[in-house]
């Protein structure tokens, strides 16, 4: 893209009082961005309104830094692109949206987002331990199905599924909410370096965007509009996994969700969506079956087939799956607190069992 041209889009984009709705009515009415600046203050008017026109006016005071800074990132390698609407590269799924994104910077392989088989997995930034071990062998059973995981970036259910499929050896795409050049959290910038070589990032934002939290929600749409499903590992009532998994319905997409614990305030939101026509699923199995996705016969998971408790540990049989109290194990198991103390952290050792604030203990399903 010629600098004349990108500088177009940038002005468009970065002028304040003009936002994506009427950047988009202005496009639909005179053309391409350089098109709509060619027009006069009158034309704008009829299109956006007297407040978006005299906006249009002011030449935003960054906009040449802009320019240059986008062009040096552009140029530090192959693998990273700014694609416009009409671009044959931007993903023709966003196209459908109400509300696609005017410009979307990629670093990575941009054939990610053109995948044939794509899936998002979101849910809490502050999971259980059983809900982060869900999210990343649902993510490896699906990368070793050759599914490309849609997620976030975030803390958390995101992570672990970016982590998983790259496990699988599948490729994965983080939907940022950051300019590119920053990764947020700090704690995964190593895990958005093996992203953009296994996958791609993916931002609407600008570079030097910050992490603004009205962001996050904002690019939850690109997150459904990217997938051709929606799995809900773990979320609360009020969350923005919810916000995605609506954004999904609303786009004829499917919503899957994984069911927990009736204890367990990460689960309320998941059991929301069953009651709402979400699909339960307990293994990754389920999701490439509804999908029509094809995959080795010997993949199940959450990695694994249904568990088999012939010969299962008496204590990890005692546990169940919710999260228990030392002294409520104690009643059920018998064991004084010398050998139950021995035991626990013998199984906490193998990574069969996890601790959770309060005193509570937790089995984690293995896949």
């Amino acid at each position: 893209m010629l600098r004349p041209e990108l500088a177009a889009w940038l002005r468009l984009l970065l002028t304040p009082g003009v936002g994506l709705e009427s950047a988009r009515k202005l496009l639909a009415a005179f053309g391409l961005p350089e098109a709509v600046f060619a027009q006069p203050v009158s034309a704008w008017q009829t299109a956006v309104g007297t407040r978006a026109a005299r906006a249009l006016e002011a030449v935003p005071e960054d906009l040449d830094a802009q320019v240059d800074r986008l062009l040096a990132w552009l140029a530090e390698g192959h693998d990273r692109h700014a694609l416009t609407l009409g671009d044959p590269l931007y993903p023709a799924e966003l196209l459908q949206m109400a509300d696609p994104p005017l410009l979307l910077y990629v670093q990575g392989d941009v054939q990610a987002l053109h995948h044939p088989r794509r899936l998002a997995i979101v849910g809490s930034r502050n999971p259980t331990p059983q809900g982060e071990v869900n999210a990343r062998q649902f993510a490896q059973a699906l990368g070793q199905a050759g599914v490309c995981v849609v997620s976030g970036l975030a803390l958390g259910v995101d992570g672990a599924a970016h982590e998983g499929a790259l496990q699988g050896g599948g490729p994965t795409v983080a939907v940022v909410g950051t300019g590119l050049d920053r990764v947020y959290p700090k704690r995964h910038l190593a895990l958005a370096h093996r992203i953009a070589r296994q996958g791609a990032l993916v931002s609407e934002y600008p570079l030097g965007t910050p992490p603004l939290s009205e962001n996050f929600p904002q690019r939850n749409r690109i997150i459904a509009g990217l997938s051709q499903g929606t799995l809900v590992v773990e979320a609360a009532v009020q969350s923005g996994s919810l916000i995605t998994a609506r954004l999904a319905a609303e786009q004829g997409r499917e919503v899957f969700a994984i069911p927990g614990s009736i204890h367990a305030p990460q689960s309320r939101g998941c059991h929301a969506l069953i009651r709402q026509g979400a699909k339960l699923v307990e293994s990754a199995q389920d999701i490439l079956e509804d999908l029509r996705f094809t995959a080795p016969a010997a993949e199940h998971a959450t990695g694994a087939d249904d568990p088999d408790t012939t010969g299962e540990d008496s204590l990890l049989h005692a546990m169940g799956y919710d999260p228990v109290s030392l002294d409520a194990l104690q009643a059920r198991t018998g064991l004084d607190t010398p050998h139950l103390q021995a035991r626990l952290l013998e199984l906490e050792l193998s990574g069969e069992v996890a601790r959770l604030p309060g005193g509570l203990l937790q089995r984690l399903g293995q896949g």
